[in-house]
């Protein structure tokens, strides 16, 4: 008897002792970087293929600036007001933010009102026409981030504006635009249409929307501006009174009749807009210097990919061992579109004219940029955000403009009488 209580004794002591002793989890969060297969096998193997996989450092031939006396400061220039320069980060959208920039002057111009559009606004709706233009075409239609400054006043007519407190295009907290991802999603689906043949406008084009909304926000239908409330037409028509139509574009090339409406024959004028003033060099050059003296800024596009643009001193200019200044006119400037080293890779806004620079009968013009490269001086310093063109530069490299009417109207009256 004494014995099975013992052992019973026991077995209570095992089973209480077992209930004390629970082996306890826990949920941790694993991060996947941490613990010695990522931190030493991993790593080891990732440094090993860098090294292999290293390319050869990228080698360009460039004017060497240094030393020379150059206006590369703004305050030496007569400038037209404009807001602060904004970044288009990593977006394809100069053409918008340059135009966007040059409207902004222009209802500081004719009202005196102070106002921020936003960009953004305008490239969401060009993307739904470019894409329309691509599923009308079935594909026969260029679909990318690039397009003309002439866009902004054609999607305006359309769609109207906001300001840029009403949409900015940056989610979660996003400083900077980036839309590599947006538009590589965009192409894709678009390009499966040939597949698929579903080259349903209404129903791509909501996708097309889908994937915006999702990347850059969904466009304001109303909104309130100074206790009033309006929708992006009655904003652009009531508030901002900008006439889209009071608006045109000044081209020159030879391989298109002078005076002469042309198309301007590039990959970024994907719906062959053909209302571009084309003109002789000469008349293009003293047009604009007109328009700026007579405080009309411009917006301006063209190429920025020359040996002698400079992101160390932020100044354009042609050397001599490119081509001497006496022999730049017409034809050297429609050579190197022809042999596409002149090419339509970036727009700008010019804001300012420095003349007859220390009595060397050049001028100097006044850049206001979008891009990266005007940003290398610094946050801080003044210059940030701007270039300064040689003359130079514009008169062979810079192709077209974007100016209000009553600027160039000699200009179109020569046309109405042709």
């Amino acid at each position: 008897m004494l014995k099975q209580f013992t052992v019973l004794g026991a077995l209570l002591f095992a089973l209480n002792t077992m209930a004390q002793n629970v082996d306890k989890g826990k949920v941790e969060i694993y991060d996947k970087g941490k613990g010695y297969y990522y931190e030493s096998i991993l790593k080891d193997i990732r440094d090993v293929d860098e090294k292999l996989e290293k390319e050869a450092p990228y080698i360009r031939f460039n004017m060497d600036q240094s030393g020379l006396d150059l206006p590369n400061n703004r305050s030496l220039y007569t400038t037209i007001w404009c807001n602060p320069t904004e970044s288009q980060g990593n977006g394809g959208t100069c053409w918008s933010f340059s135009t966007s920039s040059f409207y902004e002057t222009e209802v500081f111009r004719q009202t005196g009102k102070k106002v921020e559009l936003s960009e953004i606004y305008t490239v969401y709706w060009e993307y739904v026409e470019k894409a329309r233009r691509f599923i009308e075409k079935r594909g026969n239609s260029n679909f990318d981030e690039g397009s003309e400054g002439n866009a902004v006043a054609r999607i305006m007519k359309m769609y109207g504006a906001v300001p840029m407190s009403e949409y900015t295009g940056k989610l979660h907290d996003r400083k900077f635009h980036t839309h590599e991802k947006m538009a590589g999603e965009m192409k894709a689906f678009l390009n499966s249409l040939k597949t698929s043949n579903a080259w349903n406008v209404d129903a791509a084009l909501e996708t097309i929307k889908s994937i915006m909304n999702h990347h850059i926000g969904v466009p304001p239908t109303e909104f309130v501006v100074d206790g009033k409330t309006y929708n992006p037409k009655t904003y652009l028509n009531d508030y901002l009174k900008i006439n889209p139509d009071d608006f045109v574009e000044i081209l020159s090339y030879k391989q298109e009749p002078y005076w002469k409406q042309v198309e301007y024959k590039v990959v970024d004028n994907w719906w062959h807009n053909a209302d571009y003033y084309n003109v002789p060099l000469n008349v293009f050059m003293d047009a604009l210097k007109k328009a700026i003296k007579n405080g009309y800024s411009v917006s301006i596009g063209g190429d920025v990919s020359e040996t002698g643009f400079s992101r160390e001193t932020n100044c354009a200019m042609i050397p001599d061992y490119d081509i001497p200044s006496a022999y730049i006119n017409e034809d050297a400037r429609q050579f190197r579109f022809s042999n596409e080293t002149t090419t339509d890779d970036h727009g700008m806004h010019l804001i300012g004219i420095l003349e007859n620079y220390k009595g060397s009968g050049k001028d100097w013009y006044l850049i206001k940029d979008s891009s990266s490269g005007s940003r290398n001086v610094g946050e801080g310093n003044p210059n940030f955000g701007y270039y300064f063109f040689h003359e130079d530069y514009i008169k062979l490299k810079m192709m077209g403009f974007t100016v209000h009417k009553d600027a160039v109207k000699d200009i179109l009256k020569k046309f109405d009488s042709n």
